[in-house]
């Protein structure tokens, strides 16, 4: 029998699934939200996605998430940018990419603030809203809990920290990241960014899964996933699952 797509397993979720539409200032924009099969009100997250935008696998990973017991809304980044309503209406993911570097950092700020706020605010919500990102996401969370003092961690995978030391003084988070033993490019600011948090008396506890490369959350996913991709997606699924509780 044929894998599933990851389109096809978010069809066949039986987990209600729905898209809103945010706002700040003049700007609208998408973000998907997929809610828990619980009996009250449940702890939040936010998803930031990878710089291919929006897509089924992220989409997925926020279902999954919802299965484990969590609110959780994944903002389209480049939802309403460049003429596009959401990272699906563009051509291919390099496309997507391109909008993706293209953005205003204070947009995407300010993008998360509407996430943040509308998840917040849910009556399926406990009000504690933690951030999940992968990739360019990642870099984002870890952005991100400089800017909201409210958020109770941040969960970086394979991003990396910001250069600038003096805003790590702003985050109030413990900030927890999972990082492939081969990402070469990701792992060498690993060093600094422990300084750097170490130096701002902050907390950042990381682990580095052995032979797995960038992305091994979606690679890690997939059927014909190599061993060590597989292992990581499944040793850090665990990991974040025990962080979130």
């Amino acid at each position: 029998m044929a894998q599933k797509t990851e389109a096809e397993e978010l069809s066949e979720s039986p987990r209600h699934h729905e898209w809103v539409t945010l706002s700040h200032g003049d700007r609208e924009f998408q973000a998907f939200v997929a809610y828990p099969e619980t009996n009250g009100a449940t702890k939040s997250v936010i998803v930031i996605h990878e710089n291919r935008g929006l897509n089924d696998w992220a989409r997925l990973f926020a279902d999954k998430l919802a299965e484990a017991g969590y609110l959780v809304i994944a903002p389209d980044l480049i939802s309403n940018t460049q003429g596009k309503r959401r990272t699906t209406d563009f051509e291919n993911p390099d496309a997507a990419r391109d909008a993706i570097y293209a953005l205003d950092p204070e947009q995407v700020t300010a993008d998360l603030d509407a996430a943040f706020n509308y998840i917040k605010e849910d009556s399926a919500s406990t009000g504690e809203v933690a951030v999940v990102g992968f990739c360019w996401g990642g870099s984002q969370t870890f952005k991100y809990a400089t800017n909201n003092q409210e958020i109770p961690s941040a969960h970086v995978f394979y991003g990396t920290g910001p250069e600038d030391a003096s805003v790590i003084a702003n985050i109030s988070a413990p900030v927890y990241g999972y990082y492939g033993g081969d990402d070469n490019r990701v792992n060498s600011t690993i060093e600094a960014s422990e300084r750097r948090m170490e130096e701002a008396g902050k907390t950042y506890k990381y682990e580095i899964y052995e032979g797995a490369g960038h992305a091994f959350m979606r690679s890690g996913h997939q059927p014909d996933a190599e061993n060590p991709n597989k292992e990581a997606h499944d040793k850090a699924w665990k990991r974040l699952k025990d962080l979130l509780k």
